[in-house]
């Protein structure tokens, strides 16, 4: 694990073309409403509830919920600003404002499609919610959001597997009775080590029979065996990160066959851990074994990041081009939790969007520049 001060993400470099990046339409399918706050509506929250936080301005709450360039780059360290976060959530009004707050920056950042998960269990432990009632005031800030701007929003219902068993399946099965509001999809996230993934195998089917689509986390934390559970028995189409798939080569091969899409989130991966560098990160690898992968963001408030950062730091730091871009655009297009023709159309739209701004098809088009 990387434990020491690393060095600054975004040189000029990097950040000339982040500032490049952030004219492009873009799509999102990681990302978690958690991890999306703005440390200045945190600020007002707790002096608007009389919040018992460890800080009440925005400076002095960052290093709290937000990765600082001194953190121990750890799973435990970056799991530990979640259970400062929870903290927040303290009131209906406070839920609709993070969830509407989380679709403004990601349209800002012209994120034109995006899938926002979230997890009820999360947004209900402080005042004791019932989970169809969080899952409601989310659906409603959403869908006001997406009013006069130019995206759209679907949701994904995560639960936690190192949480209560009973509650995922109450969450879960909440998911499908607002489907018709928005939820296209269950997810399973949490931590890995210790908490295999087999007890949720029902539920999972329920969500699938029901019309649900389904994404795990997997090979974050752990092996890719938990990336061969997620496919062969929750029903998987998409897998959130997955970068510890090398380890075991038939999983790579069992991926590809089934075209499995990866949701990648470098800039995460770096911080929890997982990967030494961002250099090191396996993306480029995936991308040479013909795996299908996605950029994310995963939690830009704490990550300090957001979509434009991500293809930036794809582009510079992991050596990728822009055709790569493309493709990754179109990949989560592709995979998309919409129906056969709504996909067809986003895909679409994104690939006539993208001509229109000169991203190539192949290396072979043009020089790797914006414009």
């Amino acid at each position: 694990m990387n434990t020491a001060a690393p060095p600054p993400r975004f040189t000029s470099q990097r950040e000339a073309l982040r500032a490049a990046f952030e004219s492009l339409p873009k799509i999102e399918l990681h990302r978690h409403l958690e991890g999306s706050l703005r440390l200045s509506s945190l600020a007002e929250i707790a002096a608007a509830h009389h919040l018992d936080v460890p800080a009440h301005t925005t400076e002095t709450l960052r290093p709290f919920v937000q990765m600082m360039p001194d953190s121990p780059y750890t799973m435990e360290h970056f799991l530990s600003k979640f259970a400062v976060l929870r903290r927040f959530y303290c009131a209906p009004e406070v839920i609709y404002r993070i969830a509407h707050e989380a679709v403004e920056d990601a349209a800002a950042d012209q994120v034109r499609y995006m899938e926002l998960r979230f997890t009820p269990k999360a947004l209900s432990r402080l005042r004791g919610f019932a989970f169809s009632e969080v899952i409601g005031w989310v659906c409603d800030a959403v869908e006001d959001a997406q009013r006069g701007r130019d995206i759209q929003v679907k949701l994904i219902v995560s639960v936690n597997r190192h949480e209560s068993l009973i509650e995922a399946e109450q969450q879960i099965q909440a998911a499908i009775d607002q489907r018709g509001r928005g939820i296209v999809a269950v997810d399973l996230c949490g931590q890995e080590p210790g908490f295999p993934a087999n007890p949720f195998a029902g539920m999972f089917r329920d969500a699938l029979k029901a019309g649900l689509g389904v994404t795990i986390h997997a090979g974050e934390w752990a092996g890719p065996s938990n990336i061969r559970y997620a496919v062969e028995s929750l029903g998987a189409a998409r897998i959130g990160h997955g970068v510890r798939i090398f380890e075991d080569p038939s999983v790579v091969d069992l991926a590809r066959d089934a075209g499995i899409v990866f949701e990648v989130c470098p800039t995460s991966n770096w911080q929890t851990g997982v990967v030494p560098s961002l250099a090191q990160h396996a993306l480029p690898e995936m991308e040479l074994a013909g795996l299908r992968t996605t950029l994310n963001t995963d939690d830009p408030a704490i990550c300090d990041t957001t979509m434009s950062g991500e293809l930036a730091i794809a582009v510079d730091g992991l050596g990728l081009d822009l055709p790569y871009v493309r493709r990754a655009i179109l990949t989560a297009a592709e995979a998309a939790f919409l129906p056969d023709v709504e996909r067809a159309a986003l895909v679409g739209w994104f690939g006539r969007a993208l001509d229109s701004v000169g991203i190539p098809r192949t290396a072979s088009q043009g020089e790797d520049s914006l414009g």
